[in-house]
């Protein structure tokens, strides 16, 4: 008997097919409902045609909270809250949000209840937030490019050997705009091409500034993002660059020292390639210095460590189980 049963809200998209595919192979997990309202009654391998042969379970309307210790909610940014306020879950039941919704603490009290509602979420980032995670009922899984900007700056603006405005580019897989097509999404334009979007404005700098200044009370520089649309389907790969007066191997003890007990977050010395960290829940970190400028390079996969694979993994802190429990998976590097 699988020791925690699982429900999956919005289970027909990108992260819903993803998450399945990973509790199917977790020890622990025992999936009870995977939940999509115009797929019910199909087959869940029609739609996540990758998962045939592996599973029975078809898709339902039906959403038993009662039969379930933990509900992933899988839906596109905007429709958690609205869910909550609409449905009633049961309090034993702890809630792990993938959307953008509760990630951002709340900063006034004018509507008690939606107040509430928010500030009982913890920000599941397991390289800083370790210990509310752990044990915690409601969880906001961070963004795919907020995981990976934070993890390339989080030992250098915890010493505080960065200053001024920090520069990042980044880029990312197709699959992080989701299962819809659209016009930049579509593969015939997405193909062979490269592209800008939300320069400045991205909506995962929300959460990343409020990291910053948990770490760094004060910091005065800006996080200058700009990120990018890649012909590839899964993955991210992030730049950044700050002024940094520290010596190379002095900012490298530093990073080594900060993720030398990270269940998946590993300092390097060589500089990554993404391939080493697509399919996995592997973050891979590496410095170099330039006169004054540090540069910081992470890498990750954006439906992973970007967001399924790091929501299995606060699973198994919230539920006491190793952190690594279900989640050793081979890079798609030859």
């Amino acid at each position: 008997m699988k020791s925690v049963k699982v429900g999956i809200l919005g289970a027909a998209g990108y992260t819903g097919g993803e998450l399945i595919r990973v509790l199917l192979g977790h020890p622990e997990a025992e999936i009870v409902f995977a939940n999509s309202e115009s797929n019910a009654g199909n087959p869940v391998s029609d739609v996540h045609e990758g998962l045939i042969g592996e599973t029975d379970l078809c898709f339902t309307s039906e959403m038993p909270f009662d039969k379930v210790d933990v509900v992933f909610f899988c839906f596109g940014h905007g429709k958690s809250e609205q869910f909550l306020k609409e449905h009633e879950i049961p309090s034993r039941v702890k809630i792990i949000d993938l959307a953008q919704d509760f990630r951002v603490k709340p900063t006034t009290k004018d509507d008690s209840s939606l107040f509430t509602l928010h500030s009982s979420f913890v920000y599941g980032l397991p390289e800083t937030h370790r210990s509310t995670i752990v044990g915690c009922q409601h969880l906001a899984n961070p963004g795919c490019f907020a995981t990976c900007i934070q993890l390339a700056m989080l030992p250098a603006l915890k010493a505080g050997i960065i200053s001024g405005d920090i520069h990042v580019n980044g880029i990312t897989g197709s699959t992080g705009a989701g299962q819809k097509p659209g016009a930049t999404t579509h593969f015939s334009w997405r193909n062979d091409n490269i592209s800008v979007y939300k320069t400045f404005t991205h909506q995962h700098l929300l959460e990343i500034n409020q990291t910053v200044q948990e770490l760094c009370p004060g910091y005065e520089g800006r996080v200058l993002f700009i990120p990018q649309r890649g012909c590839f389907t899964r993955g991210i790969f992030v730049t950044a660059y700050a002024k940094c007066d520290l010596p190379l191997e002095e900012v490298q003890r530093i990073y080594a020292d900060y993720y030398r007990d990270a269940a998946f977050t590993h300092f390097v010395t060589k500089s990554p390639d993404m391939k080493q960290v697509v399919n996995t829940n592997k973050a891979l970190v590496y410095v170099e210095k330039y006169e004054d400028q540090l540069l910081m390079i992470s890498c990750i996969d954006n439906l992973l460590k970007g967001a399924v694979g790091q929501a299995v993994q606060n699973m198994n802190l919230m539920f006491g189980f190793d952190e690594r429990m279900g989640l050793q998976l081979k890079a798609s590097a030859f």
